[in-house]
Protein backbone atom coordinates (compact mmCIF):
# COMPACT_ATOMS: atom_id res chain seq x y z
CA UNK A 1 0.00 0.00 0.00
CA UNK A 2 1.67 3.47 -1.30
CA UNK A 3 -0.63 6.64 -1.43
CA UNK A 4 0.33 9.91 -2.62
CA UNK A 5 -1.82 12.55 -1.71
CA UNK A 6 -2.46 16.73 -2.29
CA UNK A 7 -4.95 18.29 0.31
CA UNK A 8 -5.92 21.15 1.89
CA UNK A 9 -6.59 21.43 5.71
CA UNK A 10 -8.27 24.52 7.62
CA UNK A 11 -5.60 25.36 10.85
CA UNK A 12 -5.67 27.81 13.79
CA UNK A 13 -3.66 30.37 13.44
CA UNK A 14 -2.83 33.47 15.58
CA UNK A 15 -2.35 36.71 13.52
CA UNK A 16 1.37 37.96 14.19
CA UNK A 17 1.94 42.38 14.30
CA UNK A 18 4.56 43.43 11.91
CA UNK A 19 7.55 45.11 13.88
CA UNK A 20 7.30 48.27 11.34
CA UNK A 21 8.24 49.99 8.03
CA UNK A 22 11.48 50.49 8.50
CA UNK A 23 13.63 47.02 6.33
CA UNK A 24 15.49 44.57 8.86
CA UNK A 25 18.55 46.10 8.00
CA UNK A 26 21.37 46.17 11.01
CA UNK A 27 18.35 44.62 12.79
CA UNK A 28 19.56 42.47 15.82
CA UNK A 29 15.80 40.84 15.95
CA UNK A 30 15.68 40.67 11.97
CA UNK A 31 16.89 39.29 8.95
CA UNK A 32 16.97 41.18 5.87
CA UNK A 33 14.92 40.96 3.06
CA UNK A 34 12.50 39.36 5.92
CA UNK A 35 9.64 40.83 7.64
CA UNK A 36 10.15 40.81 11.70
CA UNK A 37 7.15 41.16 14.09
CA UNK A 38 6.62 42.36 17.85
CA UNK A 39 3.34 40.77 18.75
CA UNK A 40 1.11 37.64 18.88
CA UNK A 41 -2.82 37.57 18.50
CA UNK A 42 -3.71 35.45 21.85
CA UNK A 43 -7.42 34.57 19.35
CA UNK A 44 -6.91 32.24 16.95
CA UNK A 45 -8.57 32.72 13.19
CA UNK A 46 -8.44 30.27 10.54
CA UNK A 47 -6.12 29.81 7.53
CA UNK A 48 -6.34 27.15 4.53
CA UNK A 49 -2.56 25.42 3.97
CA UNK A 50 -1.55 22.69 1.61
CA UNK A 51 -0.60 19.16 3.23
CA UNK A 52 1.05 16.58 1.29
CA UNK A 53 0.55 13.03 2.16
CA UNK A 54 2.87 10.16 1.98
CA UNK A 55 1.51 6.70 2.97
CA UNK A 56 2.65 2.73 3.07
CA UNK A 57 1.33 0.46 5.56
CA UNK A 58 3.72 1.27 8.91
CA UNK A 59 3.75 5.18 8.14
CA UNK A 60 1.74 8.19 7.02
CA UNK A 61 3.68 11.42 7.09
CA UNK A 62 2.37 14.62 6.04
CA UNK A 63 4.25 17.53 5.19
CA UNK A 64 3.31 21.28 4.70
CA UNK A 65 4.73 23.09 1.88
CA UNK A 66 2.38 26.28 2.78
CA UNK A 67 4.62 26.27 6.36
CA UNK A 68 8.50 26.09 5.22
CA UNK A 69 7.94 22.72 4.29
CA UNK A 70 8.07 21.39 7.70
CA UNK A 71 6.31 17.31 8.38
CA UNK A 72 3.74 18.39 10.30
CA UNK A 73 2.25 14.86 11.28
CA UNK A 74 4.48 10.99 11.81
CA UNK A 75 1.72 9.12 12.74
CA UNK A 76 2.92 5.54 12.85
CA UNK A 77 0.36 3.03 11.72
CA UNK A 78 1.46 0.01 13.86
CA UNK A 79 1.13 1.82 17.14
CA UNK A 80 -1.96 4.04 15.71
CA UNK A 81 0.14 7.25 17.86
CA UNK A 82 0.86 10.33 16.26
CA UNK A 83 4.88 10.59 17.36
CA UNK A 84 5.37 14.41 16.90
CA UNK A 85 4.49 16.97 19.34
CA UNK A 86 1.37 19.00 17.87
CA UNK A 87 0.92 22.47 19.02
CA UNK A 88 -2.78 22.66 18.06
CA UNK A 89 -2.64 25.83 16.12
CA UNK A 90 0.04 27.82 14.13
CA UNK A 91 1.45 30.29 17.24
CA UNK A 92 4.35 32.00 15.68
CA UNK A 93 6.54 33.41 18.94
CA UNK A 94 9.57 35.79 19.39
CA UNK A 95 12.10 33.44 18.75
CA UNK A 96 14.86 34.25 16.26
CA UNK A 97 15.72 35.09 13.32
CA UNK A 98 12.73 36.59 12.28
CA UNK A 99 10.94 36.93 15.75
CA UNK A 100 8.15 34.29 14.36
CA UNK A 101 9.35 30.58 15.20
CA UNK A 102 6.58 27.81 15.36
CA UNK A 103 6.92 24.47 17.45
CA UNK A 104 5.99 21.13 16.63
CA UNK A 105 6.78 18.37 13.64
CA UNK A 106 10.26 17.98 11.85
CA UNK A 107 11.84 21.71 10.65
CA UNK A 108 14.58 21.75 8.73
CA UNK A 109 16.49 25.35 8.46
CA UNK A 110 18.46 26.86 5.72
CA UNK A 111 21.29 29.28 5.76
CA UNK A 112 20.91 30.37 9.28
CA UNK A 113 18.60 28.65 12.28
CA UNK A 114 15.59 29.13 12.94
CA UNK A 115 14.35 29.05 8.82
CA UNK A 116 13.25 32.39 7.91
CA UNK A 117 10.48 30.84 5.91
CA UNK A 118 8.90 28.94 8.31
CA UNK A 119 5.80 31.02 8.10
CA UNK A 120 5.75 30.94 4.40
CA UNK A 121 5.06 29.07 1.45
CA UNK A 122 7.96 27.07 -0.30
CA UNK A 123 8.02 25.01 -3.62
CA UNK A 124 7.16 21.33 -3.58
CA UNK A 125 7.28 18.77 -6.47
CA UNK A 126 6.11 15.17 -5.23
CA UNK A 127 6.28 12.04 -7.31
CA UNK A 128 6.30 7.84 -6.78
CA UNK A 129 9.61 6.81 -8.32
CA UNK A 130 10.18 3.00 -8.76
CA UNK A 131 8.04 1.84 -5.47
CA UNK A 132 9.42 5.08 -3.25
CA UNK A 133 7.56 8.38 -2.68
CA UNK A 134 9.01 11.06 -2.91
CA UNK A 135 8.62 14.99 -1.96
CA UNK A 136 10.95 17.83 -2.45
CA UNK A 137 10.50 21.13 -0.86
CA UNK A 138 12.12 24.35 -1.40
CA UNK A 139 13.68 27.43 -3.25
CA UNK A 140 16.01 29.74 -3.89
CA UNK A 141 16.87 31.68 -0.67
CA UNK A 142 16.04 35.65 -0.64
CA UNK A 143 19.02 36.54 2.05
CA UNK A 144 21.91 35.43 -0.15
CA UNK A 145 20.45 33.66 -3.26
CA UNK A 146 21.50 30.03 -2.87
CA UNK A 147 19.61 27.31 -3.68
CA UNK A 148 18.04 24.50 -1.10
CA UNK A 149 16.21 21.29 -1.42
CA UNK A 150 14.64 19.04 1.19
CA UNK A 151 13.37 15.08 0.32
CA UNK A 152 11.61 13.40 2.13
CA UNK A 153 11.05 9.82 0.65
CA UNK A 154 8.94 6.64 1.97
CA UNK A 155 9.86 3.20 0.49
CA UNK A 156 6.93 0.44 0.32
CA UNK A 157 8.16 -1.31 3.66
CA UNK A 158 10.58 1.41 5.79
CA UNK A 159 9.39 2.15 8.99
CA UNK A 160 11.86 5.05 8.84
CA UNK A 161 11.25 8.46 7.22
CA UNK A 162 14.30 9.39 4.89
CA UNK A 163 15.63 12.66 4.68
CA UNK A 164 18.21 13.83 2.22
CA UNK A 165 19.28 17.92 2.34
CA UNK A 166 20.63 19.46 -0.74
CA UNK A 167 22.27 22.84 -0.22
CA UNK A 168 23.42 24.46 -3.51
CA UNK A 169 25.25 28.13 -4.27
CA UNK A 170 24.80 29.13 -7.84
CA UNK A 171 25.89 32.41 -7.13
CA UNK A 172 29.72 34.08 -7.73
CA UNK A 173 30.12 34.54 -4.45
CA UNK A 174 30.96 32.58 -1.17
CA UNK A 175 28.12 32.74 1.32
CA UNK A 176 27.62 31.52 4.96
CA UNK A 177 25.00 29.02 5.74
CA UNK A 178 24.40 26.48 8.81
CA UNK A 179 21.38 24.01 8.53
CA UNK A 180 19.80 21.70 11.32
CA UNK A 181 17.03 19.60 11.41
CA UNK A 182 14.77 19.70 14.11
CA UNK A 183 11.97 17.37 15.97
CA UNK A 184 9.92 18.36 18.35
CA UNK A 185 8.51 15.86 20.72
CA UNK A 186 5.88 15.86 23.48
CA UNK A 187 6.95 14.97 26.97
CA UNK A 188 5.98 13.50 30.01
CA UNK A 189 8.04 13.41 33.61
CA UNK A 190 8.77 9.97 32.76
CA UNK A 191 10.70 10.98 29.36
CA UNK A 192 13.91 9.22 28.74
CA UNK A 193 16.79 11.19 27.02
CA UNK A 194 18.93 8.35 24.92
CA UNK A 195 22.42 10.34 23.33
CA UNK A 196 25.68 8.49 23.01
CA UNK A 197 28.49 8.81 25.59
CA UNK A 198 30.60 12.07 24.66
CA UNK A 199 31.83 15.14 25.61
CA UNK A 200 28.97 17.73 26.02
CA UNK A 201 29.17 21.58 25.42
CA UNK A 202 26.17 22.85 27.84
CA UNK A 203 23.80 25.80 27.09
CA UNK A 204 22.08 26.54 30.02
CA UNK A 205 22.76 29.84 31.82
CA UNK A 206 26.50 29.03 31.29
CA UNK A 207 28.53 27.65 28.93
CA UNK A 208 30.12 24.38 29.91
CA UNK A 209 31.55 21.56 28.84
CA UNK A 210 30.18 18.21 30.84
CA UNK A 211 30.49 14.27 30.23
CA UNK A 212 27.26 12.95 28.97
CA UNK A 213 27.04 9.25 30.53
CA UNK A 214 24.42 7.21 28.67
CA UNK A 215 24.17 4.05 31.54
CA UNK A 216 22.81 6.51 33.37
CA UNK A 217 19.10 6.88 33.97
CA UNK A 218 18.84 10.19 32.15
CA UNK A 219 15.08 11.50 32.11
CA UNK A 220 13.25 15.01 31.42
CA UNK A 221 12.72 15.20 34.96
CA UNK A 222 16.47 15.41 36.11
CA UNK A 223 16.15 18.95 34.01
CA UNK A 224 14.92 21.68 35.88
CA UNK A 225 15.34 24.54 33.44
CA UNK A 226 15.80 25.32 29.76
CA UNK A 227 19.22 23.90 28.51
CA UNK A 228 20.84 23.20 25.30
CA UNK A 229 23.03 20.07 24.74
CA UNK A 230 25.87 19.96 22.09
CA UNK A 231 27.64 16.73 21.58
CA UNK A 232 31.39 17.45 21.12
CA UNK A 233 31.88 14.03 20.75
CA UNK A 234 29.83 11.04 20.53
CA UNK A 235 30.57 7.38 20.97
CA UNK A 236 27.75 6.39 17.73
CA UNK A 237 25.63 8.65 15.40
CA UNK A 238 22.43 7.24 17.48
CA UNK A 239 20.51 9.01 19.46
CA UNK A 240 16.36 9.81 20.23
CA UNK A 241 13.63 9.79 22.87
CA UNK A 242 11.12 7.46 24.43
CA UNK A 243 7.99 8.43 26.75
CA UNK A 244 6.87 5.40 28.15
CA UNK A 245 3.52 6.53 29.35
CA UNK A 246 2.56 7.86 25.75
CA UNK A 247 4.06 4.31 24.10
CA UNK A 248 5.95 6.70 21.54
CA UNK A 249 9.31 7.78 20.86
CA UNK A 250 11.52 8.62 17.32
CA UNK A 251 15.07 8.02 16.82
CA UNK A 252 17.72 10.15 14.61
CA UNK A 253 20.90 8.27 12.79
CA UNK A 254 23.20 9.63 10.12
CA UNK A 255 26.42 9.53 9.11
CA UNK A 256 28.82 10.71 11.53
CA UNK A 257 31.00 11.60 9.16
CA UNK A 258 28.25 14.13 6.89
CA UNK A 259 26.12 14.77 10.24
CA UNK A 260 28.12 15.10 13.33
CA UNK A 261 25.74 18.11 14.96
CA UNK A 262 23.67 16.34 17.74
CA UNK A 263 21.83 18.29 20.01
CA UNK A 264 19.03 18.36 22.50
CA UNK A 265 16.82 21.24 23.50
CA UNK A 266 14.44 20.82 26.46
CA UNK A 267 12.50 23.48 28.84
CA UNK A 268 13.03 20.82 31.83
CA UNK A 269 10.27 20.45 34.29
CA UNK A 270 9.38 23.37 36.24
CA UNK A 271 9.72 27.06 36.13
CA UNK A 272 10.59 27.22 32.24
CA UNK A 273 7.58 25.35 30.78
CA UNK A 274 6.20 28.02 30.37
CA UNK A 275 7.81 28.61 27.42
CA UNK A 276 6.71 25.94 25.60
CA UNK A 277 2.94 26.47 26.53
CA UNK A 278 3.60 29.68 24.33
CA UNK A 279 3.53 27.94 21.31
CA UNK A 280 0.35 25.94 21.78
CA UNK A 281 -2.79 25.68 22.49
CA UNK A 282 -2.71 23.53 25.40
CA UNK A 283 -0.46 23.56 28.43
CA UNK A 284 1.84 20.69 27.05
CA UNK A 285 6.04 20.80 26.71
CA UNK A 286 7.86 19.25 24.49
CA UNK A 287 12.01 18.42 23.78
CA UNK A 288 13.38 18.95 20.11
CA UNK A 289 16.33 16.67 18.68
CA UNK A 290 18.42 17.97 16.17
CA UNK A 291 21.45 16.98 14.16
CA UNK A 292 23.07 19.04 11.42
CA UNK A 293 26.14 19.23 9.15
CA UNK A 294 27.84 21.31 11.60
CA UNK A 295 28.62 20.53 15.38
CA UNK A 296 27.38 23.42 16.96
CA UNK A 297 25.00 26.75 16.56
CA UNK A 298 27.64 29.33 16.92
CA UNK A 299 29.51 27.78 13.92
CA UNK A 300 28.52 28.79 10.12
CA UNK A 301 30.77 27.59 7.36
CA UNK A 302 30.99 28.85 3.51
CA UNK A 303 29.24 27.69 0.85
CA UNK A 304 31.78 28.11 -2.32
CA UNK A 305 30.17 29.20 -5.87
CA UNK A 306 29.49 26.04 -7.55
CA UNK A 307 29.20 24.11 -4.24
CA UNK A 308 26.96 22.00 -3.45
CA UNK A 309 26.33 19.98 0.01
CA UNK A 310 24.58 17.23 0.00
CA UNK A 311 23.70 14.55 3.39
CA UNK A 312 21.24 11.87 4.46
CA UNK A 313 19.10 11.81 7.45
CA UNK A 314 16.19 8.55 8.93
CA UNK A 315 14.05 9.20 11.31
CA UNK A 316 12.24 6.35 13.57
CA UNK A 317 9.64 6.06 14.82
CA UNK A 318 9.30 3.87 17.81
CA UNK A 319 6.62 1.98 20.22
CA UNK A 320 9.66 1.44 22.86
CA UNK A 321 12.83 2.23 23.38
CA UNK A 322 16.05 1.52 21.71
CA UNK A 323 19.30 0.60 22.19
CA UNK A 324 21.41 3.27 20.25
CA UNK A 325 24.46 1.77 20.09
CA UNK A 326 22.96 -1.09 18.02
CA UNK A 327 21.05 0.91 15.84
CA UNK A 328 22.49 0.86 11.77
CA UNK A 329 22.40 3.02 8.94
CA UNK A 330 19.64 1.57 6.92
CA UNK A 331 20.11 0.76 2.96
CA UNK A 332 18.15 3.10 0.91
CA UNK A 333 18.01 3.03 -2.82
CA UNK A 334 17.43 6.34 -4.04
CA UNK A 335 17.74 8.38 -7.05
CA UNK A 336 21.24 10.07 -8.32
CA UNK A 337 22.09 13.37 -6.47
CA UNK A 338 22.09 14.43 -10.01
CA UNK A 339 18.00 14.21 -10.39
CA UNK A 340 17.10 16.22 -6.94
CA UNK A 341 15.33 19.40 -8.39
CA UNK A 342 16.82 22.41 -7.46
CA UNK A 343 13.69 25.53 -7.01
CA UNK A 344 13.60 29.14 -8.51
CA UNK A 345 12.05 31.93 -6.34
CA UNK A 346 8.60 31.09 -4.59
CA UNK A 347 6.06 33.38 -5.89
CA UNK A 348 4.80 34.92 -2.82
CA UNK A 349 3.25 38.34 -2.21
CA UNK A 350 6.09 40.39 -1.29
CA UNK A 351 8.32 38.37 -3.69
CA UNK A 352 6.28 38.66 -6.70
CA UNK A 353 6.86 41.89 -8.02
CA UNK A 354 10.55 41.31 -7.91
CA UNK A 355 10.73 38.26 -9.84
CA UNK A 356 8.17 40.24 -12.37
CA UNK A 357 11.01 43.05 -12.55
CA UNK A 358 13.12 40.66 -13.66
CA UNK A 359 11.58 38.95 -15.84
CA UNK A 360 10.71 42.29 -17.69
CA UNK A 361 14.03 43.32 -17.45
CA UNK A 362 15.54 39.95 -18.48
CA UNK A 363 12.89 40.40 -21.79
CA UNK A 364 13.82 44.05 -22.34
CA UNK A 365 9.43 44.77 -22.21
CA UNK A 366 8.99 48.01 -20.43
CA UNK A 367 5.20 47.71 -20.56
CA UNK A 368 5.37 44.52 -18.43
CA UNK A 369 6.92 46.53 -15.61
CA UNK A 370 5.30 45.46 -12.86
CA UNK A 371 3.67 48.56 -10.27
CA UNK A 372 6.50 49.03 -7.76
CA UNK A 373 5.13 47.85 -4.18
CA UNK A 374 4.17 50.91 -1.75
CA UNK A 375 6.77 51.49 0.74
CA UNK A 376 4.35 50.87 3.71
CA UNK A 377 3.68 47.22 2.32
CA UNK A 378 7.17 46.48 3.64
CA UNK A 379 8.07 44.54 0.29
CA UNK A 380 11.77 45.23 0.26
CA UNK A 381 13.82 44.15 -2.82
CA UNK A 382 15.89 40.79 -2.04
CA UNK A 383 19.14 40.97 -1.33
CA UNK A 384 19.98 37.47 -3.23
CA UNK A 385 18.39 39.07 -6.00
CA UNK A 386 21.61 40.15 -7.54
CA UNK A 387 20.58 41.20 -11.14
CA UNK A 388 18.05 43.80 -8.95
CA UNK A 389 20.79 46.49 -9.55
CA UNK A 390 20.79 46.68 -13.11
CA UNK A 391 16.71 45.80 -13.10
CA UNK A 392 16.15 48.61 -10.84
CA UNK A 393 18.20 51.28 -12.50
CA UNK A 394 16.24 49.73 -16.02
CA UNK A 395 13.08 50.34 -14.82
CA UNK A 396 13.79 54.22 -13.51
CA UNK A 397 14.27 55.10 -17.09
CA UNK A 398 11.29 53.34 -18.74
CA UNK A 399 8.88 54.93 -15.72
CA UNK A 400 6.62 57.80 -14.91
CA UNK A 401 8.10 60.79 -12.45
CA UNK A 402 6.16 58.76 -9.17
CA UNK A 403 7.54 55.24 -9.85
CA UNK A 404 10.99 56.25 -10.76
CA UNK A 405 11.75 57.94 -7.82
CA UNK A 406 9.83 54.18 -6.02
CA UNK A 407 12.20 52.51 -7.70
CA UNK A 408 15.12 54.68 -6.76
CA UNK A 409 14.07 53.87 -3.09
CA UNK A 410 14.27 50.37 -3.78
CA UNK A 411 17.74 50.45 -5.50
CA UNK A 412 18.58 52.46 -2.25
CA UNK A 413 17.22 49.67 0.35
CA UNK A 414 18.82 46.77 -1.93
CA UNK A 415 21.99 48.58 -1.76
CA UNK A 416 21.61 48.86 2.18
CA UNK A 417 20.12 45.47 2.08
CA UNK A 418 23.90 44.25 0.66
CA UNK A 419 25.38 46.10 3.13
CA UNK A 420 26.66 48.39 1.02
CA UNK A 421 25.91 51.53 3.07
CA UNK A 422 27.49 54.56 1.21
CA UNK A 423 26.05 53.70 -1.66
CA UNK A 424 23.00 53.33 -0.50
CA UNK A 425 22.88 56.86 1.81
CA UNK A 426 24.16 58.52 -1.63
CA UNK A 427 20.86 56.99 -4.11
CA UNK A 428 18.51 57.59 -1.05
CA UNK A 429 19.90 61.22 -0.71
CA UNK A 430 17.88 61.57 -3.97
CA UNK A 431 14.23 60.33 -3.38
CA UNK A 432 11.65 62.51 -2.45
CA UNK A 433 9.82 60.17 -0.26
CA UNK A 434 9.36 59.74 3.73
CA UNK A 435 9.99 56.91 3.72
CA UNK A 436 14.02 57.12 2.32
CA UNK A 437 14.11 59.16 5.32
CA UNK A 438 14.03 56.58 7.63
CA UNK A 439 16.11 54.16 6.01
CA UNK A 440 19.03 56.66 5.73
CA UNK A 441 17.93 57.29 9.63
CA UNK A 442 18.52 53.79 10.32
CA UNK A 443 21.75 53.24 8.55
CA UNK A 444 23.16 56.36 10.15
CA UNK A 445 22.53 55.17 13.21
CA UNK A 446 23.00 51.51 13.36
CA UNK A 447 25.53 51.54 11.01
CA UNK A 448 27.54 54.61 11.07
CA UNK A 449 26.88 55.38 14.89
CA UNK A 450 25.78 59.15 13.71
CA UNK A 451 23.12 59.95 15.72
CA UNK A 452 22.77 63.13 14.76
CA UNK A 453 22.90 62.87 11.02
CA UNK A 454 19.65 59.81 12.03
CA UNK A 455 18.02 62.60 14.20
CA UNK A 456 18.61 65.00 10.41
CA UNK A 457 17.52 62.78 8.29
CA UNK A 458 14.28 61.94 10.47
CA UNK A 459 13.52 65.68 11.20
CA UNK A 460 12.67 65.97 7.37
CA UNK A 461 9.52 62.86 7.89
CA UNK A 462 6.36 65.54 6.84
CA UNK A 463 4.25 62.38 7.14
CA UNK A 464 2.76 62.73 10.64
CA UNK A 465 1.29 59.27 10.53
CA UNK A 466 4.90 58.02 10.17
CA UNK A 467 6.72 60.27 12.37
CA UNK A 468 4.30 58.93 15.09
CA UNK A 469 4.34 55.23 14.01
CA UNK A 470 6.14 53.19 17.16
CA UNK A 471 9.64 51.93 15.25
CA UNK A 472 10.38 55.92 14.20
CA UNK A 473 9.72 57.19 17.87
CA UNK A 474 12.10 54.15 19.23
CA UNK A 475 15.06 54.62 16.73
CA UNK A 476 14.69 58.58 17.56
CA UNK A 477 14.82 57.77 20.77
CA UNK A 478 18.17 55.35 20.75
CA UNK A 479 19.69 58.23 18.46
CA UNK A 480 18.77 60.93 21.69
CA UNK A 481 20.13 58.59 24.07
CA UNK A 482 23.32 59.09 22.48
CA UNK A 483 23.53 62.27 22.41
CA UNK A 484 23.34 62.58 25.80
CA UNK A 485 21.85 64.25 28.65
CA UNK A 486 21.23 67.72 26.79
CA UNK A 487 18.43 65.46 24.69
CA UNK A 488 16.69 63.86 28.04
CA UNK A 489 13.87 66.70 27.39
CA UNK A 490 13.24 65.85 23.89
CA UNK A 491 13.39 62.39 24.50
CA UNK A 492 10.85 62.68 27.00
CA UNK A 493 8.73 64.84 24.92
CA UNK A 494 8.91 62.10 22.06
CA UNK A 495 8.21 59.51 23.92
CA UNK A 496 4.85 61.33 25.51
CA UNK A 497 3.56 61.23 22.21
CA UNK A 498 2.53 57.82 22.47
CA UNK A 499 2.13 57.30 26.07
CA UNK A 500 -0.97 55.47 25.73
CA UNK A 501 0.20 52.53 24.14
CA UNK A 502 1.22 49.55 25.86
CA UNK A 503 4.00 48.62 22.77
CA UNK A 504 6.61 46.58 24.92
CA UNK A 505 9.46 47.98 22.94
CA UNK A 506 8.16 51.99 23.87
CA UNK A 507 7.62 50.71 27.60
CA UNK A 508 11.33 49.74 27.34
CA UNK A 509 12.13 52.95 26.40
CA UNK A 510 10.27 55.07 29.27
CA UNK A 511 12.38 53.01 31.26
CA UNK A 512 15.40 53.84 29.76
CA UNK A 513 14.60 57.89 29.71
CA UNK A 514 13.36 57.00 33.78
CA UNK A 515 16.96 55.34 34.23
CA UNK A 516 19.08 58.19 32.42
CA UNK A 517 16.61 60.86 34.54
CA UNK A 518 18.09 59.23 37.28
CA UNK A 519 14.40 58.23 38.46
CA UNK A 520 15.75 54.68 39.39
CA UNK A 521 12.26 53.52 41.87
CA UNK A 522 9.97 55.13 39.25
CA UNK A 523 12.39 52.64 36.13
CA UNK A 524 12.27 49.85 38.74
CA UNK A 525 8.46 49.70 39.43
CA UNK A 526 7.57 50.62 35.47
CA UNK A 527 9.71 47.86 34.47
CA UNK A 528 8.39 44.95 36.90
CA UNK A 529 4.94 46.26 36.70
CA UNK A 530 4.87 45.64 33.15
CA UNK A 531 3.92 41.74 31.95
CA UNK A 532 6.18 41.52 28.92
CA UNK A 533 5.76 38.72 25.92
CA UNK A 534 8.42 36.28 26.70
CA UNK A 535 11.17 36.41 23.68
CA UNK A 536 13.96 34.14 23.30
CA UNK A 537 17.94 35.32 23.15
CA UNK A 538 17.39 39.30 23.73
CA UNK A 539 17.85 40.63 26.77
CA UNK A 540 17.52 44.18 26.73
CA UNK A 541 15.06 44.32 29.87
CA UNK A 542 17.61 41.69 31.88
CA UNK A 543 19.94 44.47 31.12
CA UNK A 544 18.40 47.21 32.06
CA UNK A 545 16.97 45.56 35.72
CA UNK A 546 20.60 44.86 36.41
CA UNK A 547 21.72 48.23 35.51
CA UNK A 548 18.70 50.14 38.08
CA UNK A 549 18.64 47.51 40.65
CA UNK A 550 22.73 48.56 41.25
CA UNK A 551 21.81 51.68 41.22
CA UNK A 552 19.38 50.92 44.04
CA UNK A 553 21.87 49.09 46.41
CA UNK A 554 21.17 45.43 44.48
CA UNK A 555 23.39 43.07 43.08
CA UNK A 556 23.64 40.87 40.15
CA UNK A 557 22.76 37.75 42.04
CA UNK A 558 19.46 39.29 42.99
CA UNK A 559 16.36 37.14 41.29
CA UNK A 560 15.01 38.66 38.23
CA UNK A 561 11.22 39.43 38.19
CA UNK A 562 9.97 36.51 36.00
CA UNK A 563 7.60 39.38 34.04
CA UNK A 564 10.79 40.59 32.07
CA UNK A 565 9.92 37.32 29.78
CA UNK A 566 13.63 37.36 28.49
CA UNK A 567 15.45 33.62 29.00
CA UNK A 568 18.25 33.25 31.47
CA UNK A 569 20.46 31.42 28.72
CA UNK A 570 24.22 32.82 28.51
CA UNK A 571 24.85 34.25 24.82
CA UNK A 572 25.49 31.50 22.18
CA UNK A 573 24.93 30.92 18.72
CA UNK A 574 25.03 32.53 15.17
CA UNK A 575 21.05 33.61 14.98
CA UNK A 576 22.11 37.50 14.34
CA UNK A 577 23.14 38.90 11.34
CA UNK A 578 23.87 41.93 13.45
CA UNK A 579 24.79 42.28 17.16
CA UNK A 580 22.38 43.19 19.81
CA UNK A 581 22.66 47.09 20.51
CA UNK A 582 22.83 46.53 24.33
Amino acid sequence: MMNLTETEELLLYHPIQSAGPIPTICDPDGVYPYESFVETFERPSLIKVKMITMENSSLKVKICPDLGGKVFSLFDKTSDKEILYDSGSVKPVRILPRMAFLSGGIEVSFPISHTPVQIESVKFQAKIINDRIYLWCGEKEVRYGMQWTIEFSLGEFDHFLTQRSSFYNPTSKSHSWMSWSNAALPVRNDTELYFPDGEVLYHGHEMKTIHWNSEESIRLRNFDHMAGFFWESAATNAFGVFTPSLGTGLYHISNKKEVPGIKLWTYGIGKDEKWAYNTSLKKESYVEIQAGPIKDQSIKEELAPGEEKVYCEYWFPVSEACKINEMTIPTVNLISQEEIPRFNWTRRARIIPWIELLHAFDKETPNELPVPPEPNHNSWPPSGMFELEHALNWAMKHSDAYKSDLWNFYLGVWYAGNERFDEGLRILSDVRNDFARIVEARIYLRNKKLPLECMKALSKIKIPSLALHPQVIIEKDLALELMGEERLDERNYSLEQLNALNDEELIERRCQLLFDQKRYDEAKVLLESTTFSLVHQRYSRTHLWNLINEKLGGCLSDPLPATLGEDQLAKFGQYRIFDDQE
